[in-house]
């Protein structure tokens, strides 16, 4: 399929030639879900282990014929459990791990995903999020905010936790997500959902890197015959020994709070009204906004990229002049939360969300915002 404006585009199969194209700046037609696997295997990752879940399957497919190719390993794990630990065992060998899921999927590898922010291991997690909570079913939500950004598993840590709104960003926040991780000695989620994931965008692939693969690092267990020996644990048994170990995490994630957040902002210069959202609402949102834009009104958009650390400060900066602030979600309402934390009730907040697979279009949003101000104005 051609679109327009494009003089070439590629789409990818299992028969796609990929050491021609991919070392070419030219556009390819490709899903989210392929687009953060390529991203991982163009960052040097050479290891993924996973288990079968919709909507996410299409990246294990990816990897499962791409990761051999590139000199890697890939593992279909027998869980969602067993393939957390395996990239437990491999991040602590030195290598750049994945593993993927989604909602359901996430929940059981909460475990070691803690086990891995206590050893203080590199890894990247990707959650295309489907609707819940239980096995709920396969269309796209927002529903797993609060387990990404709050912790999820037990003890005190935190994930970085970066939210791409297009293929393009999927691709590239991927890239960011091992940087990261190896940055900061961390697992760092990508948080994502069914239609970024399946959905199909052409962007170009523009980087060819890393070229050196092996990313030697000096606390990985890769043998001591030369060295003392590493050692790799989240176990500390002795007293007051625990509580320094978490006392350092926390300097670490006030470094992360410092240096690390991300962000979208467009049209806010000028806007009376802010629309707050992230992922695949944003664009939900941006194109309400142009409606409502259309009809005189001066609608800013902001979208955190960063969901842990979130840009709270850059938020109140950024809408201290502003009528109201509308954040939209396919959830009951959990960013919203960290809305209202930012702004401190300085300005008046409005929430819109869907649930349980449920969709909102832009005349939803639309309509929602109308009414909210007629009210607002009456009141």
């Amino acid at each position: 399929m051609l679109y327009k404006g494009l003089t070439k585009i590629i789409i990818l199969d299992s028969r796609f030639p990929y050491k021609k194209y991919m070392s070419a700046n030219k556009k390819v037609l490709i899903t989210g879900n392929e687009a953060m696997a390529e991203a991982a295997l163009q960052a040097g990752c050479r290891f993924f282990a996973g288990y079968p879940i919709t909507p996410q399957n299409e990246l294990i497919a990816y990897m499962a014929k791409r990761m051999p190719k590139a000199g890697g390993v890939f593992i279909q794990a027998e869980s969602e459990i067993a393939a957390v630990n395996m990239v437990f065992g491999a991040s602590a060998a030195g290598f750049r791990a994945i593993t993927t899921s989604s909602s359901p999927g996430i929940s059981l590898k909460q475990e070691g995903i803690s086990y891995m922010a206590g050893a203080q291991l590199p890894c990247v997690i990707i959650n295309v999020m489907r609707a819940g909570p239980g096995l709920g079913n396969i269309t796209p939500s927002q529903g797993d905010y609060f387990q990404a950004t709050k912790g999820g598993g037990h003890g005190d840590y935190n994930l970085i936790v970066l939210a791409p709104s297009t293929v393009a960003e999927a691709f590239e926040l991927t890239m960011l997500a091992f940087d990261l991780a190896d940055k900061y000695r961390n697992p760092v989620m990508i948080l994502t959902d069914a239609f970024l994931g399946q959905m199909a965008e052409p962007i170009e692939i523009k980087r060819q890197r890393p070229k050196n693969k092996n990313f030697k690092k000096d606390w990985a267990l890769t043998g001591a015959k030369n060295r003392k020996p590493n050692v790799i644990s989240s176990l500390f048994i002795k007293e007051g020994v625990l509580e320094e170990h978490n006392k350092k995490l926390q300097e670490k994630y006030k470094s992360v709070r410092k240096k690390e957040i991300r962000y979208k902002s467009l049209n806010l210069k000028e806007a009376d009204i802010v629309f707050v959202s992230y992922g695949i609402v944003s664009r939900i949102a941006q194109e309400a906004a142009n409606i409502l834009k259309r009809e005189g009104m001066n609608i800013g958009l902001f979208s955190p990229v960063t969901l842990w650390p979130f840009p709270y400060k850059q938020l109140k900066q950024l809408t201290a002049d502003k009528k109201a602030v509308f954040v939209f979600e396919l959830s009951s309402g959990q960013m919203v939360q960290d809305v209202e934390f930012a702004l401190d009730r300085t300005l008046p907040v409005y929430f819109y969300g869907r649930m349980g697979g449920e969709v909102f279009s832009e005349k939803d949003i639309v309509k929602f915002v109308k009414k909210k101000l007629t009210y607002a104005g009456k009141s």
